[in-house]
């Protein structure tokens, strides 16, 4: 009868954490914190961390066996991401992951490949860095083409190209367990694009916002944002993104096909009111459609 009783007891115990699990909520309202122009970490759930260097994010994710890094940004941030790892755990870090060619997303790697780490990546950033090499930069040890699993300690990777878009390498980082997608530069939550979208190609955007769309993801961690946002985001924030470059390419050729042909005047002329809330909407729009415009102009 005991021991009965005892079997009994396990199997709730197990169901409890079951639907725990299932049911998991991840801080989607809290914002990362710490000095603007400083650093924070954000913990997000089962070894998961977001790590902030001013607007800059990435993550780490510990397991029984070592670290996985992505973009370390920089020197600096490097070295304050190390930190931050060794608050957390003595165990080393085996991978670092290259969200794609940016030297601002994945300078600083000297510091993990010091100490044993392999570097991955799109084979195109192999090319990429070829033509911009950088002392602070290791290239990639391992490097796929369509797609990678990377699995240690219990935990597994997906890492997805989904060809051009911003640049010619860009990867998405996918967490299966959790359904969370880590995706830079092309989803800026409550962001109007960067400035002149340098290295983006428009239509090729909206193009995989729409696939990366149908991997019907939970949750999205972005490689932007201030210490005001918060560290992860629903997924319905790619969506947003697209419907706005789609908006914002409609309003450019519909003013384009109606006479209007200076880039000058398409700057001063077109105004999405819809999202006048977005951060650097006033700054950054007219910059916006001037890259609309060449796309449809110029074919670029």
């Amino acid at each position: 009868m005991k021991s009965i009783a005892q079997a009994a007891l396990i199997c709730f115990g197990l169901l409890l954490s079951t639907t725990a699990m299932a049911t998991a909520t991840f801080p989607t309202q809290e914002p990362m914190g710490g000095k603007e122009f400083g650093h924070s970490v954000k913990h997000i759930g089962n070894g998961l961390y977001v790590f902030r260097w001013w607007v800059y994010r990435n993550f780490f994710l510990v397991t029984d066996e070592g670290v996985i890094v992505s973009d370390p940004l920089n020197p600096k941030a490097a070295q304050l991401l190390q930190s931050e790892i060794r608050k957390v755990t003595t165990k080393p870090v085996k991978y670092v992951i290259y969200s794609h060619n940016h030297h601002d997303h994945i300078s600083g790697g000297t510091i993990f490949k010091d100490q044993g780490a392999q570097f991955i990546g799109h084979k195109n950033v192999l090319a990429e860095l070829a033509d911009h090499p950088s002392p602070v930069l290791p290239l990639p040890d391992i490097t796929f083409e369509d797609s990678y699993t990377l699995t240690l300690g219990g935990r597994t990777l997906e890492l997805r190209y989904f060809g051009p878009n911003h640049g010619n390498s860009l990867i998405v980082t996918h967490f299966p367990e959790e359904n969370i997608a880590f995706i830079v530069d092309i989803v800026t939550p409550r962001r109007v694009a960067f400035r002149g979208m340098p290295d983006f190609w428009p239509d090729e955007w909206v193009r995989s916002l729409k696939e990366i769309e149908r991997m019907d993801l939970a949750y999205v961690i972005s490689a932007h944002g201030p210490q005001d946002q918060p560290a992860i985001d629903p997924a319905s924030v790619i969506k947003d993104q697209r419907v706005y470059i789609e908006d914002l390419m409609a309003a450019v050729k519909q003013a384009m096909d109606s006479g209007v042909h200076s880039p000058d005047a398409l700057r001063q002329h077109i105004k999405l009111p819809k999202y006048q809330q977005w951060q650097y909407y006033e700054q950054w729009l007219p910059m916006n459609v001037e890259r609309i415009w060449a796309y449809y102009h110029m074919g670029w």
